[in-house]
């Protein structure tokens, strides 16, 4: 693997058409809000996803969803047992090396070397932690959201022996009715170094972030109905740019076409800042 040439930047625009794109479980899974009104998609939750993409691309993962798993193993725990190197290191009580059982676990999984991770778990003799060189923004939406809510009922009772009808029982659903969010991210390089994170893991997640959405379909979130509509990806030359992540993010131009968007198309959206190496920019709509 080669070492990373440069700190990355990346912008990405992203659309949600009558879904749910981030709840809120403290508020009964309402589509996630600021005081301003405006839509907002959780770090984390981004990172699920990207994390999901590399696992379909291959890639070995040690966050994984309890309903995406592709090994035997039931916890953190059990997976960072699985690996035999690390655990080796780990239970090494009079020698172990944190710098050491770093080195392995990021060399064994992409989203570690990637994002970090802290392996602290019960029952063993040393805890050490990841600093990952990838950091997420939370998503923020372009204009102020209206949440649609919906009263849905079942069809039939949950137990047996119920007196009350089915319809009786009633939930709720909550979508946005039309947003565009603006995801933003950037790399690290002194902390890729340090991490082992390489341009080919550089490329695979800008492949992750072009396809966020695939395989990412639910009740809330329906086929088609969260999309990537554009992307812009700075590769820079030095390991620390003379133009600063903030004043980049600061260089796009948005307005709307319209007063209440109904499409990715009713924003305009263009980007310069003097002095800063051009963009990559991917438009999939």
């Amino acid at each position: 693997m080669s070492e990373l040439k440069g700190k990355i930047d990346f912008t990405l625009f992203v659309s949600a058409d009558n879904a749910n794109p981030n709840g809120d479980p403290l508020n009964g899974n309402r589509p996630r809000i600021n005081m301003d009104g405006y839509g907002e998609i959780s770090d984390v939750c981004i990172k699920r996803k990207i994390r999901n993409r590399l696992q379909d691309l291959g890639q070995k993962i040690f966050v994984q969803s309890d309903d995406r798993t592709d090994d035997p193993y039931t916890s953190l725990k059990d997976r960072a047992d699985g690996c035999e190197e690390l655990k080796a290191q780990i239970g090494n009580k009079k020698n172990a090396n944190r710098d050491a059982c770093a080195a392995i676990a990021c060399k064994e999984w992409l989203d570690v070397r990637a994002f970090g991770q802290v392996f602290a778990f019960k029952g063993i003799p040393v805890s050490f932690g990841v600093r990952g060189p990838v950091s997420i923004h939370q998503a923020i939406s372009l204009s102020p959201i209206d949440i649609i809510s919906m009263q849905i009922t079942k069809s039939v009772n949950s137990e047996s022996g119920k007196e009350s009808k089915a319809s009786d029982t009633m939930g709720t659903k909550h979508r946005v009715g039309f947003a565009v969010y603006k995801v933003m991210g950037s790399v690290n390089v002194q902390l890729a170094e340090k991490t082992g994170f390489s341009q080919e893991d550089a490329e695979l997640l800008k492949e992750a972030l072009k396809t966020l959405f695939e395989n990412d379909a639910s009740s809330a979130r329906p086929e088609g109905s969260m999309e990537v509509c554009k992307m812009y990806w700075w590769q820079h030359d030095e390991k620390t740019p003379a133009v600063s992540s903030g004043k980049i993010q600061r260089g796009f131009d948005i307005k709307r076409k319209e007063e209440h968007p109904r499409e990715f198309k009713d924003y305009k959206i263009s980007w310069h800042v003097d002095g800063c190496k051009e963009p990559e920019e991917f438009d999939f709509v």
